[in-house]
């Protein structure tokens, strides 16, 4: 009897050893069978898969020796396998054309003419900042830097030419130095932006050039700055312009700024102008303290003392150099309180301190204590004038009635003084207090009494001796 077999096969039951052989043989053969079509499945799997991925071997190889074969990766690579570029060098050295450091500075000489007479530059300036670039990783560095040196002192010489022409006003003159000046600092930044190149690798490594910008200031400072017509000229309007400014005119300071700052960026600020300008400073306040001196009463001049030290300091801010600070100052204080202050303390200490005039003789302590031995001049005048104040109430015997009272009042007026106008200054407080020991013995005994009679009233308890009866 026989019975359905497996995979659309039938056979027998094996009656014998040979029908169990064929059995087994049937089965392997089905087995493989199923094997086979699983493979084929996978097969259209990969052969779909390859053609939708692109394939970039086709590319045209590319110019940097790397030799890449057509066929598909999936044929060639082996899963698992990495592939390895093999990059090959060039068969001969690159080679600049033998014209090519003639030809690229006369690209570079053209740009910087065009910068120097404002006009437009046809090249680029990647462009030329890459010619740079290249002449200095040739070794063409040093001729480069040597030629734009040139170049550059040739453009500087030639722009001294309008400034020694003929030109009275003085003003004009400073605006065409001060436009030659700003023009160059211009032009020598957009210079140095297309060598940047050159100053950060072949100047940097060279201590003994200077860097582009060092290089531009001293063809200006030699080639102008130092000329003996423009120096003169460029002082003698300055000095003009500030003694203006002085006498009260309205001035360009901007214009003085811009070229004092000119003066120190090129190193002469002191050479050539400062010692010039502390001498006209000098002579204009050694006659104007002498003069003022005689005109006004003490109040004013010493406000026109401060007026003029503040107003120096206001200069120094705007354009003046900061190093001119100290001998500037020094010379205003000299000129107006050193060489007057004995005139200032017989003319004016006496009226100031009698009518209470606070506000002046605070002022007449801050201008004195600028100056040397300022304090101490008005401490000896201050201590004569208490002592000849006190004196005088102590010395008249008609005074005696009033003699205490009014030794009080001028007490409280000289330490409201010493308090609030001269600061609390320890050395006048000591002064205060030696004066009035002085005068106050001016009269034997006298005083001393009238002063314990006027305590013991104070200090009886009886109501007939109250405060508003004394």
């Amino acid at each position: 009897m026989s019975n359905p077999s497996r995979n659309f096969l039938k056979i027998r039951e094996p009656a014998n050893n040979e029908d169990c052989e064929n059995s087994v043989k049937r089965k392997r053969l089905n087995s493989d069978i199923q094997i086979n079509s699983k493979k084929s499945k996978t097969s259209e799997m990969t052969d779909t898969t390859n053609q939708r991925r692109p394939n970039f071997s086709a590319l045209s190889p590319a110019s940097n020796g790397v030799n890449r074969t057509s066929t598909s990766i999936s044929t060639t690579v082996k899963p698992g396998v990495t592939k390895k570029l093999v990059i090959k060098n060039f068969k001969e050295i690159p080679k600049l054309p033998e014209n090519y450091q003639e030809v690229t500075w006369e690209k570079l000489k053209e740009a910087v003419i065009a910068i120097q007479t404002s006009k437009s530059i046809l090249s680029s300036q990647e462009e030329l900042y890459q010619a740079v670039e290249n002449m200095c990783n040739h070794k063409m560095a040093a001729s480069l830097y040597v030629n734009l040196k040139n170049l550059v002192k040739d453009h500087v010489q030639g722009s001294i030419i309008p400034l020694t022409a003929d030109n009275t006003d003085k003003e004009i003159f400073l605006k065409d130095m001060n436009s030659c000046w700003q023009n160059h600092c211009r032009q020598m930044i957009m210079i140095r932006s297309i060598f940047l190149y050159l100053d950060r690798t072949y100047v940097l490594q060279t201590p003994s050039i200077s860097s582009i910008w060092d290089m531009g200031l001293e063809m200006f400072r030699v080639h102008i700055a130092l000329n003996t017509l423009v120096q003169s000229r460029t002082i003698d309007g300055l000095l003009m312009l500030i003694e203006n400014e002085r006498q009260g005119d309205a001035v360009d300071r901007s214009l003085l700024k811009s070229l004092l700052r000119m003066l120190s960026d090129l190193q002469i600020y002191q050479d050539a102008f400062e010692s010039k300008f502390l001498n006209a400073t000098e002579r204009l306040y050694a006659a104007e303290g002498q003069r003022l001196m005689q005109e006004l009463e003490v109040s004013q001049y010493l406000h026109h003392v401060d007026k003029r030290i503040n107003e120096e300091k206001e200069r120094l801010i705007h354009y003046l150099d900061n190093t001119t600070k100290w001998s500037l100052i020094h010379t205003v204080e000299k000129q107006l309180l050193s060489e007057h202050l004995t005139n200032i303390l017989n003319k004016g200490l006496y009226n100031l301190l009698e009518e209470n005039r606070l506000e002046d003789i605070t002022l007449l302590y801050n201008l004195f204590s600028r100056v040397r031995k300022g304090t101490t001049e008005l401490c000896v005048n201050v201590n004569g004038y208490i002592k000849k104040k006190g004196r005088t109430i102590v010395i008249d015997p008609e005074k005696d009635k009033t003699m205490v009272q009014e030794l009080l009042d001028f007490k409280d007026k000289m330490d409201n003084i010493v308090c609030n106008c001269f600061q609390k200054n320890e050395k006048f407080g000591n002064s205060l207090k030696e004066a009035f020991e002085f005068f106050i013995n001016q009269r034997a005994n006298k005083p001393a009494e009238l002063i314990g009679k006027i305590v013991n009233i104070f200090l009886k308890p009886e109501p007939e001796y109250s405060k508003s009866r004394v």
